[in-house]
């Protein structure tokens, strides 16, 4: 598996903090009460995005690690507007560079694959931030396991190769198993896992009434609508009461002990809603309790329809 470590050659901590809502759920004063309260737990790999609420969530980011830069392994993202071609990948990432005050990224992901730009104009592209010393290593966002292997192929032909990738994985979507997983292990791509807590369904709020991305966004209403998700949120909070712990917590847990150790990303609106995902830092998951939680929800069936050979 890929090392990812800081400029001053810390490991990157087994949870990411996402700066999604810096910016605009979360104004100045409360990010910084969540970036101290990530670091205080051990935290020092944060993820970001250029068009993240307009651009703020890098600028307060940006502010945030100036003191300490060489202790903080920064990610960010580009092209999930206006393609992966060169121009636009250059123009997004010195973007970037601007909002969070940084000549150097440590890792910069494609954001998600675009089919009308040639494989070798985006990754010469991104083979030449690399060998200008702009960005350390290479990630993808939202790729399917195929495309992870033809980029690869390319971007090896450039001399380099994809370090991370980014998927959407939570006990209510698993697809990621059946292929992605197993291709990141063979590659050594270190996975980087988005919405363990599935848009909040899992933190057992909305069974209660509550509000947040599945009532504001027609989108997340459809992620999560099925309502085997809901009962398989309902189950967790049950366990969760039984093991005395919040459901978030036992969420994220839950994904950052998959045998291919993923780094879950967590996120929060405030520091109140974010000190549960936290709490998973610390959290000792027993295998049992895996098997328990991961029974919560249907396996995703195999690549193959030769079932008898699965």
């Amino acid at each position: 598996m890929t090392d990812l470590m800081t400029l001053d050659g810390t490991p990157v901590s087994r949870l990411t903090f996402g700066t999604m809502q810096f910016g605009g759920k979360a104004d100045e004063a409360e990010s910084a009460a969540m970036y101290d309260a990530a670091r205080g737990v051990g935290i020092n790999h944060f993820d970001t995005a250029v068009r993240y609420t307009e651009g703020a969530a890098e600028t307060i980011l940006g502010q945030l690690i100036k003191n300490e830069r060489d202790k903080i392994y920064l990610a960010t993202k580009v092209g999930y507007t206006g393609g992966s071609g060169r121009a636009n990948i250059l123009a997004q990432f010195d973007i970037c560079r601007s909002q969070l005050q940084q000549d150097q990224i440590d890792l910069l992901y494609l954001h998600r694959f675009d089919d009308a730009t040639p494989l070798e104009e985006t990754f010469a592209t991104m083979a030449e931030l690399q060998s200008q010393g702009l960005i350390r290593q290479i990630g993808v966002s939202n790729y399917a396991a195929w495309q992870v292997m033809k980029a690869q192929a390319v971007a090896r032909s450039f001399g380099t190769r994809i370090d991370v990738m980014q998927p959407m994985y939570s006990l209510v979507k698993r697809q990621a198993e059946v292929e992605i997983f197993p291709m990141a292990q063979d590659q050594g791509i270190a996975l980087v896992p988005y919405s363990p807590l599935g848009g909040g369904l899992l933190t057992g709020k909305y069974a209660s009434g509550g509000t947040g991305r599945l009532t504001d966004d027609p989108r997340y209403a459809v992620r999560y609508g099925q309502g085997w998700m809901h009962d398989t949120a309902d189950r967790l909070t049950a366990v969760a009461r039984d093991v005395g712990t919040d459901p978030a917590t036992l969420a994220v847990a839950w994904v950052m002990s998959h045998a291919t150790r993923p780094s879950p990303i967590i996120s929060a609106r405030s520091l109140a809603q974010l000190r549960p995902s936290l709490a998973a830092a610390d959290f000792t998951m027993s295998p049992a309790l895996y098997d328990e939680i991961t029974a919560l929800s249907p396996a995703p069936p195999p690549a193959t329809d030769r079932l008898e050979e699965a």
